[in-house]
């Protein structure tokens, strides 16, 4: 009844050889170093914050480029339609054009005169 229980590792056998016993220890520190790392690891809150900042960011600049990407594919066809548009409308109707740009000059001039 002198004898403590052992949580882990294999039963104490008096015919064990001393460089068993010394292998058994160095595999024990390799494993108790590998879990206060991971506890290390778990408790650095701001390197944890550090990598959810950095992910954020990443996740965003590939959104960014992805977004600039597809307006980049509609812009020139969107604006060029409705360039083209406004033009066949002013070929067709050059009165209300020219009526528009006469206004549009004079409400220039009219402001630049004022100064």
């Amino acid at each position: 009844m002198d004898e403590k229980p052992r949580a882990a590792g294999p039963p104490v056998d008096e015919s064990r050889e001393p460089e068993e016993i010394r292998q058994d220890i160095e595999a024990s520190r390799e494993e108790l170093g590998d879990t206060a790392a991971a506890l290390a690891q778990k408790a650095d809150v701001k390197a944890q914050a550090k990598q959810k900042v950095a992910q954020a960011k990443q996740s965003a600049a590939t959104k960014k480029d992805e977004v600039l990407g597809q307006a980049q594919q509609a812009s020139p066809d969107a604006a060029r339609s409705v360039a083209d548009q406004a033009g066949q409308k002013a070929r067709e109707n050059p009165v209300p054009v020219a009526v528009a740009g006469g206004f549009a000059a004079g409400f220039v001039l009219g402001r630049l005169t004022r100064r």
